[in-house]
Order: C-alpha cells, then structure tokens, then sequence
C-alpha cells in the first residue's frame, strides 16, 4: 500500500508530511522503508509532547486544554499543520492512546487519524484497537496509512477534495 500511495503522490506531482504522536515516527519509517520515498515525502514531525503539537504544528492551545491531545480536532489540526509547516500538498497524522493508561478522558486503543489535503480541508478516522501498546501502535500505521492511500484514490477518482470534507470524524 505504501509504494502504492507513493505512486499516486509522484504521478500527480503531491508531496506528503507526516505529523505523529502515538506512533512516534513508526508512519516516516513505513514510508521511507519505499524505495524512491524521497520523490513525494518531504518529511515529518513527531510532536509526542502536547505542546509540540502546539507550538511546531499550530493545534490551538485552548484546544488541547479543552480536549486534551487525543481529539479528532487536534488530529485535524495536526495534519493541516504539518502540511503548512513543510509546505506539502498532503498532511498525515496520528493521535492516541496506546497504554497502558488512558489518556484525556480516551480509553486505551483510541486513535485518530486524519489527511490534510490540497484543499485544506481534513478528513479524521476515529480509530479503536485492542492488543498491547506495541500492536496499537502497529495497527495504528495501517489505518492512517489506509486513510491516506483512500484520499488519495477519492482525489484521482475527480472528487476534487476530500471524502468528508472534514464535517465529522468517521468512525469505523
């Protein structure tokens, strides 16, 4: 899937920027393990810290007091920053709880996951999984990964933005 994205990105001259928190650079590895990676992602922030993801990524700090880190918001706000802080076409975050507590009110396996696209509108995944931290965290890569890669194919297919525009999280 993930050459497969790449491929996309490459074919329509797009870049990508990731912006992680519970993965913590698990996303950039996965993408830059592709070979050519380098024509289509720019890079990544992994903004593990609250107020990483505050000053580095733009999330509004009353926000992240309001709701805390692990908020569909904030994973929104995450992929539009990053896209803004690298200057690419497409944004991609992560955030959640992978354990062994629960985190801002969110029990432990709860992620969300959202593109940023060229439009500036972003669209969430509202995630949950069960396992231990390592598994979560996994499974985690997969759906954001996934969640991109549909985007992507929504944007090829013509739909000239993004699936939900941004109007809710979907949940699976």
């Amino acid at each position: 899937m993930t050459a497969a994205l790449l491929e996309l990105l490459v074919d329509r001259g797009e870049t990508l920027a990731v912006a992680e928190s519970l993965t913590g650079g698990m996303v950039a590895a996965e993408i830059t393990a592709a070979p050519g990676a380098s024509r289509a992602f720019r890079g990544s922030v992994t903004a593990y810290a609250t107020d990483l993801k505050r000053d580095l990524l733009g999330v509004d700090g009353a926000l992240l007091e309001e709701r805390g880190a692990v908020d569909e918001d904030v994973a929104r706000a995450m992929a539009r920053g990053v896209r803004t802080a690298l200057g690419t076409s497409w944004g991609l975050s992560t955030t959640g709880v992978a354990g062994p507590e629960p985190q801002d009110g969110r029990e432990v396996g709860t992620v969300y996951a959202a593109v940023a696209g060229p439009h500036g509108e972003a669209v969430c995944r509202e995630l949950s999984f069960d396992g231990d931290r390592a598994q979560i965290r996994r499974q985690s890569v997969r759906s954001a990964l996934g969640l991109l890669h549909g985007e992507l194919a929504g944007n090829e297919r013509g739909k000239g933005k993004e699936q939900d525009g941004g109007k809710g999280c979907l949940q699976p």
